[in-house]
C-alpha cells in the first residue's frame, strides 16, 4: 500500500489572540500535513527531531494517536523541544516567533522503507538548514532513487530573510529533487521580490520543476504545468467563519497528497504530464482540506472530516 513520508521540524505552537494564549498544539509544516493524512486514513510516517522533555513525548504520542509512524522521530537527551508563538491578527492570520534550543542539531535515523509511488513531503527552513542538510539531502536522493514522488513546500519565513544567500544552493537542489513545488505569494516576495505566478514560474521554478502551485491566501490558487498548462482555482467557501489560517497551507499540501493516492496518480502519470482533470482533482482535494482546517483553531483537519475522507 502506498504511503506518505514527511520530513521536517516539530514545534509546540502556542496560539495567541490579542495578548491571551488560547491554544497549544504540536505543529510544524510537514508534521501538520501527515497528522491530517493520518486522520484521513492515509498510511503516513514522519522523520524529525525533538527534545527530551514533556513536549517531545507529547509530539511522538500525538503522531501515534493519529495513525502516523513516529519511529524516525529522534529525541536528543540534552535538547529542549522548539516552541512557536503564533499571534492571530484581526483577520485570523498569524505572525510567528520561534524559540529553539538544540545545541547538537543532527538527524540520526534509519531510512524508512520507500516503495515506488510513495510520496515524500518536505520543506520549510528544516529542508535547507545547513546543519541537517546532509541527512535531509541523503534521504531525498534515496527516496527519488526508489521511485517516490517528491513534493516541496518552500514555506520560507521572513525570520530567515537574511540567510537566503547562504541557503540558496540547498533551495536549488530541493527544486531539482521535486516533482511538485508549492509556495505562497509571501514566500516569493521574501525570496525573489516577485508578486505573480508567471514571473516566479518562468524565472525561478520551471527550469528545475515543471509542476508549480502558487497559493495566495483567500485569492484563487494558480497552477502551472507542462505544455503551457495554466489554471486558477477559487478557494472554497464553506459558509463557516475563518477561525485561524495557521494550518491552511500545510493542509492544502495534505489534501493534494491525499488526492495523489485516492485517484491513483503514479510516478508514470507525473512523468508524462498530468491531465487537466487530474490537476482539478488534486487541487480540489487540497482546497477541501485547507477549508476544513481554517474553520477551527486546530492545525489539522477535524476527526469528522477525516472519517468522511477515508477510502
Amino acid at each position: 500500500m502506498r504511503r506518505v513520508i514527511g520530513i521536517g521540524e516539530t514545534v509546540l505552537d502556542i496560539i495567541f489572540k490579542g495578548k491571551q494564549p488560547i491554544q497549544a498544539v504540536p505543529g510544524g509544516s510537514a508534521f501538520n500535513c501527515v497528522v491530517s493524512l493520518g486522520r484521513a486514513g492515509v498510511p503516513a510516517a514522519f522523520i524529525s527531531e525533538t527534545g527530551n522533555d514533556r513536549v517531545g513525548q507529547w509530539v511522538k504520542s500525538f503522531l501515534e494517536e493519529n495513525g502516523v509512524d513516529a519511529r524516525n522521530v529522534c529525541i536528543f537527551p540534552d535538547s529542549k523541544s522548539p516552541i512557536s508563538l503564533a499571534f492571530l491578527d484581526e483577520h485570523n492570520n498569524a505572525e510567528y516567533l520561534f524559540y529553539k534550543d538544540h545545541p547538537h542539531d543532527q538527524l540520526d535515523f534509519l531510512y524508512p522503507e520507500v516503495q515506488p509511488d510513495d510520496v515524500v513531503v518536505f520543506g520549510s527552513f528544516f529542508a535547507i538548514n545547513p546543519v541537517v542538510r546532509p541527512q535531509v539531502a541523503g534521504f531525498l536522493d534515496y527516496a527519488r532513487q526508489h521511485g517516490a514522488i517528491l513534493y516541496y513546500d518552500l514555506n520560507y519565513r521572513a525570520s530567515h530573510k537574511d540567510e537566503l544567500l547562504r541557503v540558496t544552493p540547498n533551495i536549488i537542489e530541493n527544486l531539482e529533487f521535486a516533482d511538485f513545488v508549492r509556495g505562497s505569494n509571501e514566500d516569493f516576495e521574501i525570496m525573489y521580490k516577485k508578486k505573480d505566478a508567471d514571473s516566479v514560474y518562468r524565472s525561478e521554478i520551471s527550469f528545475y520543476s515543471k509542476k508549480f502551485i502558487y497559493t495566495r491566501g483567500p485569492l484563487p490558487v494558480e497552477v502551472r504545468g507542462e505544455g503551457g498548462f495554466a489554471k486558477q482555482y477559487p478557494v472554497k467557501d464553506t459558509g463557516k467563519p475563518v477561525v485561524s489560517t495557521i494550518g491552511a497551507g500545510d493542509n492544502f499540501n495534505a489534501g493534494f497528497l491525499y488526492g495523489l493516492l485516492r485517484y491513483g496518480i503514479t510516478r508514470q502519470d507525473i512523468d508524462r504530464g498530468l491531465t487537466e482533470q487530474q490537476w482539478d482533482s488534486l487541487v480540489d482535494s487540497g482546497l477541501a482540506f485547507s477549508a476544513n482546517v481554517c474553520s477551527s483553531i486546530s492545525n489539522y483537519i477535524d476527526d469528522q472530516f477525516g472519517q468522511q475522507m477515508r477510502f
